[in-house]
């Protein structure tokens, strides 16, 4: 393999035997073209948020995620564990509009789509005074973030903003405190080789399923002439593609034989089957909500369920909760408080959920207004009390006759001096 190694090199001149005047080392480009090899030596694919979104599992991923989180109830509380429901003007704006443009739901929604893409949401607090009036979303790409004396700045459109007239969530804060780390530029490689496998999977597919191939026997003289024959049964190749004809001729004493390795033996299957799963690492996200059901059973599924609600929402939902209330409210003993409704999420079925509130009721633990909360209902009158079954009796009092409380015996005739 010296020689090879020479010539990619260019340290060696060879010549072609029919045609001297064809230097071979003139176009090593031709040769690493000819095997494959000539665009995606050193490189794979480069990833930009618009070609990840491409990717099938990271698209789901993105949309998933930030309509989940848009679409929980956001209502504003009373400062406090119990802290009563309030509808004040900020709550307004977080529940129905932020602005006379957009809905509470497509303001959210968009604002998780930057964190989830870009790794970072922003938004400008409009205030008249210290009262916030509008809340209006920031393109993070045409954002700078700076601190001057300790304080964070946020530039965009030309304009300065305080860090507390804007909503910041960013997905990862780096070591300084002000830039934001990207979910894709942090797993680039694996959304490349992603997108790498499925542009060779369709290049196998256009192709008719045919794989490269290297033509073998008696060649012509020349370097011209090598050329024209080798058009010569590529459009012949492409006739027989679109006459649908699995047959086409051969010069004699030639064939085709195939170059590379045959995607079944490459595990193209199982290979992109792997990425869904190490995409989804990225964002923490279980693989059945990528609709990976590989590996998936019942009891497992709603385990991810679980994982799903406690492990990636909440934690998102408590950090734009309390950035809100810090922007909303202040940061001096704030008297309301910004607080999602999970319980949508972590509640289940209707037979399931109403079972456990009315054994939790039964047991004493919930009484009948507390459960009615958990399900967004207005309190009753005569609610606030705990009950319990009555019909429960100590295990050695199990066997004593139908009535009997352990008081006296309710068998009227018993001990009546007119049966003697």
């Amino acid at each position: 393999m010296g020689w090879f190694t020479d010539w990619l090199r260019g340290g060696a001149e060879q010549r072609s035997i029919e045609d001297p005047k064809y230097n071979l080392s003139e176009s090593p480009e031709e040769l690493l073209r000819l095997l494959g090899i000539a665009e995606t030596q050193n490189a794979l694919p480069i990833v930009s948020i618009e070609a990840a979104l491409g990717v099938p599992a990271v698209f789901s991923i993105v949309a998933f995620l930030s309509r989940t989180l848009a679409a929980l109830p956001l209502p504003t509380f009373e400062a406090g564990e119990n802290g009563a429901r309030v509808d004040d003007p900020v709550a307004q704006l977080l529940s129905y509009a932020p602005n006379e443009g957009e809905t509470s739901y497509g303001w959210r929604r968009w604002h998780w789509q930057q964190v989830f893409t870009g790794g970072r949401g922003l938004a400008w607090i409009e205030r008249i005074g210290r009262r916030p009036v509008a809340i209006w979303p920031m393109d993070p790409a045409l954002t700078t973030i700076r601190r001057v004396n300790g304080e964070r700045i946020y530039t965009h459109s030309g304009r300065d903003y305080p860090a507390g007239d804007v909503i910041d969530t960013p997905f990862m804060l780096k070591r300084d405190g002000l830039g934001s780390y990207s979910p894709i530029a942090k797993i680039n490689k694996a959304i490349s080789l992603a997108i790498a496998m499925e542009s060779f999977a369709g290049g196998f597919f256009l192709g008719g399923g045919v794989p490269p191939l290297a033509l073998e026997g008696p060649l012509p003289s020349g370097a011209d002439a090598y050329r024209r024959a080798q058009n010569d049964i590529q459009r012949a190749i492409d006739l027989a593609k679109k006459s649908n004809s699995n047959i086409f001729g051969m010069p004699p004493g030639h064939n085709l034989k195939a170059v590379g390795i045959d995607p079944s033996k490459g595990q193209m299957v199982e290979a992109r089957a792997f990425q869904i799963i190490e995409i989804s690492r990225g964002w923490q996200m279980p693989p059945v909500f990528v609709q990976d059901l590989s590996k998936g059973t019942f009891s497992n599924t709603e385990q991810q369920d679980l994982w799903l609600a406690k492990h990636l929402i909440m934690q998102w939902a408590k950090a734009f909760e309390d950035e809100l209330t810090l922007k909303l409210y202040g940061w001096q003993n704030p008297t309301r408080r910004v607080r999602h409704n999970l319980d949508g999420l972590q509640r289940g079925a209707f037979k399931e959920r109403s079972e456990a509130l009315a054994r939790a009721i039964q047991t004493g633990q919930l009484t009948p207004n507390e459960a009615r909360a958990l399900e967004q209902r207005a309190p009753m009158d005569g609610g606030d009390q705990l009950y319990v079954q009555q019909a429960t009796v100590p295990l050695v009092m199990a066997g004593a006759g139908i009535g009997h409380n352990g008081g006296p015996s309710i068998d009227d005739n018993e001990g009546d001096p007119g049966d003697n």
